[in-house]
């Protein structure tokens, strides 16, 4: 029989195998591909194993509550309480760091329950005593990490208390839940699937020292190609690490020695990448190019063993001898040529000349620098050597101690730190959820203040988005849990079976699928907790709708009222800030360096800047955290916002050459020399500072007193050529002085740039031919 158009060909007996086959490869790419999302918005399984562990630990809590100790109060206090250190808290570190932690929080909620049952029930002083315990809460983030992680926990324990009017003889009831939760939560925190200790950003850190050091080893080889394909990926590793810093909320182990170190080690990367990435067009070593060569190598052998440190695959300390002794070389043999070097009266020509000397000895301490940082950042004592006792000062001034805790909120106390207005916001719009649910006698008026806590905001416009996913995920939620509680009825058994599952959801959903379905995912667990409380059908549920409704208006308005705008003015405050005080120490240091500075001032314009610089980090956070209705240019603005740091860090290589100096009264009169060129610096950042903050025109780089330096230059050979050998460490560090003064000349017309970019209204000024 012929086939007619049409048919379909018989199907061979491999077609038939090759179709099961076929759709068998089908389900494993598909399982593969929700292998890839749920990896894409749930790295590690965080979250997974976060609401895994509160599917399990949670209904055992809760059913002891209510079902052994039979108390209502207990039973709720039971089910929030795990909520809070099973789900809100999250901390990071040491087993040993972490239980210290989850420890804390326990005791400090008790204490928190009794104050709150004590406040109860008068609304005024309840709204009050929320005011002080909500700043305090809040604002205490800012001196430690611990305490930030740990704040939403910590304003749980309280809220409940204080929004359900109790007697005292409540209390013991109440701190038996709490009990309860704290502990079962705490050891399933620490046995079931605990956390690996957070290593992203050492991770990261160590890919950056590594892609540093290849690039130091390209540029020894004079491979052009490889340099800049090694630039590039320099580049890559180090703007990488620093998206992963700042966009971590907080710093998740607190102000300690490692953390601060780490922090100082991300500052130091990028230092070293703005030498050793610097353009193609830079002139050749021509000048002691054998010790430039082996005192690079050094660097890269230092930066390598240092990535080794961070990834946790050596043992032993960095050896940074030979880069120590490299260096020193490298200063021999310079300080030896240095005499016999003509008197240029060619400004830019001696630059072309000692330039890449002096490239490589920056780069040379920025990698040294790196590996001690490293170090501490894994908790290994520092090595004794040139530097590191000032290295430890400096990781030391932001490591977490009584008298660092009380300088950090001194400096944030005030409006220009996200802190600070974070905490206010937040302090008053709790403060008058609790005085509304106390007055109005709502049931269940403890969501009122928890709606008001879940969606509040820096600005009024990341609120109103917030308020708008909230009703939505709650409205969700509404229509989900009270058709299985009308299905399920009274059958407490197929409600104890449901509660795991809808934990599960709900712990889960917030953080790797959105807000709104965690809304939604939570309403479902109140439909079922509450029902199994006290049976109360799915009236629950519109209840739970009209108190947080009230909550999401107080925030609104509270976000309306208290610096609406959110932390884009903030941020270019901070900019202006940071740029104004570290060009004061850019000041402070070559004060010093010419012999006429106070060591008072100058240390007190360092610690202005870290704190300048310090509060700059918190608004930029706060500001890729929100939403912004006219946002800034996100490259531009991370520009800036490293370029200020960068001459902070500059300044103290200002400040680190001030000793060489002393006591060399010629070499203090040359160094004078440098006096105008330094005020015209300070002029030109501040002034940049305000052009950021005001939006206006960036002004060009200033003009280079040409004469001063040509003065410098000449006063520094004179001595030179005068055979005073003890003398030639100062004259070094004076022509290294003007190396960095024109480091950042050289940085002005790149910021002029950025921050032009980062402002659609301001207009260029017009602007001089600047070195790239």
């Amino acid at each position: 029989m012929s086939d007619k158009a049409g048919d379909v060909p018989p199907k061979s007996p491999a077609d038939g195998q090759a179709a099961p086959q076929h759709r068998e490869a089908a389900r494993h790419r598909s399982m593969a591909g929700l292998r890839r999302r749920l990896r894409f918005s749930d790295p590690g399984f965080v979250a997974l194993r976060t609401a895994l562990r509160a599917a399990i630990v949670l209904p055992i809590v809760f059913a002891v509550a209510s079902r052994v100790i039979g108390d209502p109060q207990a039973a709720l206090f039971a089910s929030f309480g795990s909520f809070a250190t099973l789900v809100f808290a999250d901390f990071s570190g040491s087993p040993a760091r972490r239980f210290a932690a989850y420890s804390t929080l326990a005791a400090t909620g008790a204490v928190l329950i009794f104050v709150g049952t004590l406040c109860s029930r008068n609304p005024t002083l309840a709204a009050a005593a929320m005011a002080v315990v909500g700043f305090i809460i809040l604002f205490a983030g800012v001196v430690n990490g611990y305490a930030a992680a740990g704040a939403t926990a910590a304003i749980l324990a309280f809220v409940l208390p204080v929004t359900i009017p109790a007697p005292l003889s409540a209390v013991p009831s109440r701190l038996e839940g709490w009990a309860l939760a704290a502990g079962a939560g705490i050891a399933a925190q620490l046995l079931l699937w605990p956390a690996r200790s957070r290593a992203i950003l050492r991770t990261r850190a160590a890919r950056a020292c590594r892609a540093l050091a290849d690039l130091a080893d390209a540029q020894v080889a004079g491979d052009a190609e490889a340099v800049v394909d090694r630039t590039r990926t320099a580049h890559e590793a180090v703007d990488e690490l620093h998206r992963r810093f700042v966009g971590t909320p907080h710093r998740p182990t607190g102000l300690t020695g490692p953390t601060a170190a780490l922090t100082s080690l991300i500052d130091e990367l990028d230092f070293l990448l703005s030498f050793l990435g610097s353009p193609a067009g830079s002139p050749p070593i021509s000048l002691c190019r054998a010790e430039n060569a082996e005192a690079m190598r050094a660097s890269a052998a230092a930066l390598r063993a240092s990535a080794d440190r961070l990834d946790g695959q050596g043992s032993g300390r960095p050896d940074l001898g030979p880069l120590e002794e490299a260096r020193a070389a490298m200063t021999r043999a310079l300080a030896r040529r240095l005499p016999e070097l003509p008197a240029i009266p060619d400004h830019d020509a001696l630059v072309a000349l000692l330039e890449p000397t002096f490239r490589t000895r920056t780069v040379s301490y920025a990698a040294e620098h790196s590996a001690r940082y490293a170090l501490m950042a894994v908790g290994e004592t520092v090595p004794e050597g040139l530097g590191a006792g000032s290295l430890r000062r400096v990781v030391d001034r932001q490591a977490h101690s009584v008298i660092r805790a009380t300088e950090l909120a001194i400096e944030d106390a005030h409006a220009r730190s996200v802190w600070f207005r974070n905490s206010v916001r937040g302090a008053v719009g709790l403060a008058i959820a609790v005085y509304i649910a106390q007055r109005t006698g709502l049931q269940h008026s403890f969501w009122v203040v928890l709606g008001t806590l879940s969606v509040l905001r820096s600005n009024a416009l990341g609120t109103g988005w917030s308020v708008l996913s909230a009703l939505a995920g709650t409205a969700i939620g509404i229509c989900v849990g009270a058709p299985l509680i009308l299905a399920i009825g009274t059958h407490e058994t197929v409600l104890w079976s449901v509660l795991p599952i809808a934990i599960l959801i709900a712990a889960y959903a917030p953080r790797a699928i959105s807000f709104a379905a965690g809304q939604a995912a939570f309403n479902v667990v109140l439909f079922v907790l509450f029902n199994l409380i006290q049976p109360s059908g799915w009236q629950v549920g519109l209840v739970r709708f009209e108190d947080v409704a009230i909550g999401f208006a107080i925030s609104l308005g509270v976000g309306l009222l208290f610096w609406p705008r959110g932390a884009a003015t903030l941020l270019r405050e901070n900019l202006a800030a940071a740029y104004a005080r570290s060009a004061d120490y850019v000041l402070a240091a070559t004060r010093r360096l010419v012999g006429h500075g106070d060591p008072a001032w100058s240390q007190q314009a360092e610690q202005d800047a870290d704190a300048a610089v310090h509060r700059l980090d918190d608004s930029y956070r706060q500001f890729l955290s929100e939403r912004s209705a006219q946002p800034m240019a996100a490259g531009s603005v991370a520009a800036l916002v490293t370029g200020a740091a960068r001459v902070r860090r500059v300044a103290r290589s200002l400040a680190g050459l001030g000793r060489f100096t002393d006591g060399h009264e010629d070499l203090e009169r040359c160094a004078e020399n440098l006096d105008a060129e330094v005020h015209a610096l300070r002029i030109w950042y501040i002034a940049l500072g305000d052009c950021i903050l005001h939006e206006t025109a960036v002004p060009p780089p200033h003009l280079r007193d040409a004469d001063g330096r040509r003065r410098l230059l000449e006063g520094v050979h004179a001595v030179v050529a005068g055979g005073d050998e003890s003398a030639l460490p100062a004259a070094l560090a004076l022509l290294w002085a003007d190396q960095y003064v024109n480091t950042l000349w050289r940085l002005e017309g790149h910021l002029g740039r950025h921050a032009t970019e980062s402002s659609p209204a301001a207009v260029p000024a017009e602007a001089s031919p600047v070195p790239a």
